[in-house]
């Protein structure tokens, strides 16, 4: 671990037991996008709300890669990406324009995910977008929304287009650019987001093996979604607590 992060201080007992937890879910889940591969280097943000009234957020710490952080090394902001708490690092508020718009329309929006990997942004690139050609694929498609690319994420006068075209969904495309995710939880976004990415791979794949694509069956799509309609209870209760175990295997680090 560099020294930068040694010389992070916890804060464990400067934040209350339910912000420090999580901070703890929201360092995992920057490892676990780091574990799968879908980091971009120190770009893209995880955002988490801070329980309480004052709509405080929990973001990176701009310049670490997404394997380094851990809970203390978060850094709180307000709405408008200022810092509310002393940090040692710095904050990318630009960064935080899409994740700031969707916490403030969504009140079940506790956590957003936005990554940029080689085959969800291939999809997000592919006029068709995604496909429901596959059982990841339907476990989301029907709550996809999609985004149509204004540039880099610098303008908040986009934002209440983002928030028209997300809706009620709970995954994004952004086209030309990324994919989205938002959860009442941690769990629950990364689950989103796995199924998501996962999707994305497998169509990259199958498109490009130069053969006819099997069609699903009229009405098969909605009913794999209205069979898991209960993800974000799924994912705390059963997928959370094994990914935990994966990470705490690997490095427990995230936990300091």
């Amino acid at each position: 671990m560099s020294t930068a992060l040694h010389a992070v201080p916890s804060v464990r007992d400067k934040v209350s037991k339910e912000e420090w937890q999580i901070r703890t879910d929201l360092a995992a889940t920057y490892r676990l996008v780091a574990h799968h591969g879908w980091a971009d280097m120190i770009f893209t943000h995880i955002t988490a709300r801070v329980p309480g009234p004052e709509h405080h957020f929990l973001i990176n710490p701009y310049g670490l890669l997404f394997d380094e952080i851990t809970a203390s090394s978060l850094v709180k902001i307000d709405t408008d990406g200022n810092k509310v708490m002393e940090s040692p690092h710095p904050v990318n508020p630009a960064g935080f324009t899409i994740h700031s718009a969707i916490h403030a329309a969504r009140e079940d929006a506790h956590a957003v995910i936005h990554v940029h990997t080689a085959d969800g942004v291939a999809v997000s690139c592919q006029e068709h977008g995604l496909l429901p050609m596959s059982q990841h694929a339907m476990l989301v498609h029907g709550d996809t929304a999609y985004h149509d690319y204004e540039g880099v994420a610098l303008d908040h006068d986009e934002r209440p287009r983002l928030i028209k075209d997300m809706g009620t969904k709970h995954v994004m495309i952004l086209r030309n650019h990324g994919t989205l995710t938002v959860g009442k939880t941690c769990a629950d976004a990364f689950l989103r987001l796995y199924n998501l990415e996962r999707a994305c791979t497998i169509q990259v794949r199958a498109l490009s093996g130069g053969t006819k694509i099997n069609p699903t069956h009229q009405g098969v799509p909605e009913k794999v979604a209205g069979q898991v309609s209960d993800m974000g209870a799924f994912a705390d209760r059963m997928v959370w607590p094994a990914l935990l175990r994966l990470l705490d295997r690997k490095d427990t680090s995230y936990r300091n």
